[in-house]
C-alpha cells in the first residue's frame, strides 16, 4: 500500500522536504549576514532531488556486512550542501550577499508553494477517486 501512495504522490513529498531544508539554510545565511567569517551555504536542489529519484527507482540496496553504508539518503544531513562562491566577500571573511540570499529564498518559496499545490491536487484527485466522483 505504501508503494501505491508513493507512486500516486510522485516526487512532490521529497521536493517539499528538500525545499524546506533549503529555505532553512538560506534563512540561516541571512541571519548570519553580519557574522565575521561566516561562509554562505546552499543546497544543490537539482542534484539532491535527482539522486533521490534515482535511488527510489532502483531496487533497495542490501548490506552484506554490518558496517556497510545504508542506501537510505533521506537522513543524509548535509548531503548536497555546498558553499557559495562570493561575488564580493567582505573584509571580515563573511561571504553572505544579502540581496542574493533574499532572491534565492524568494525563488525557493515559490518552488515550495508550487510543490504544495501539485501535492494538494494529487491528494484531491485521490480523494475523489476513493469517493467515486
Amino acid at each position: 500500500m505504501n508503494k501505491m501512495i508513493d507512486a500516486a504522490l510522485g516526487i512532490h513529498p521529497r521536493a517539499l522536504a528538500l525545499g524546506a531544508q533549503r529555505m532553512e539554510v538560506l534563512a540561516g545565511n541571512m541571519a548570519n549576514a553580519d557574522t565575521p567569517g561566516f561562509k554562505a551555504r546552499d543546497v544543490d536542489f537539482r542534484s539532491v532531488l535527482g539522486d533521490a529519484v534515482k535511488s527510489s527507482s532502483q531496487s533497495t540496496l542490501r548490506a552484506t556486512h554490518a558496517r556497510h553504508i545504508s542506501g537510505d539518503t533521506a537522513g543524509a544531513g548535509d548531503a548536497g550542501m555546498k558553499y557559495r562562491i562570493p561575488n564580493h566577500p567582505a573584509l571580515d571573511g563573511n561571504t553572505v550577499d544579502a540581496q542574493m540570499e533574499q532572491a534565492a529564498f524568494g525563488e525557493a518559496a515559490v518552488r515550495y508553494q508550487a510543490s504544495l499545490d501539485f501535492l494538494g491536487g494529487r491528494i484531491d484527485g485521490l480523494r475523489k477517486a476513493l469517493r467515486g466522483e
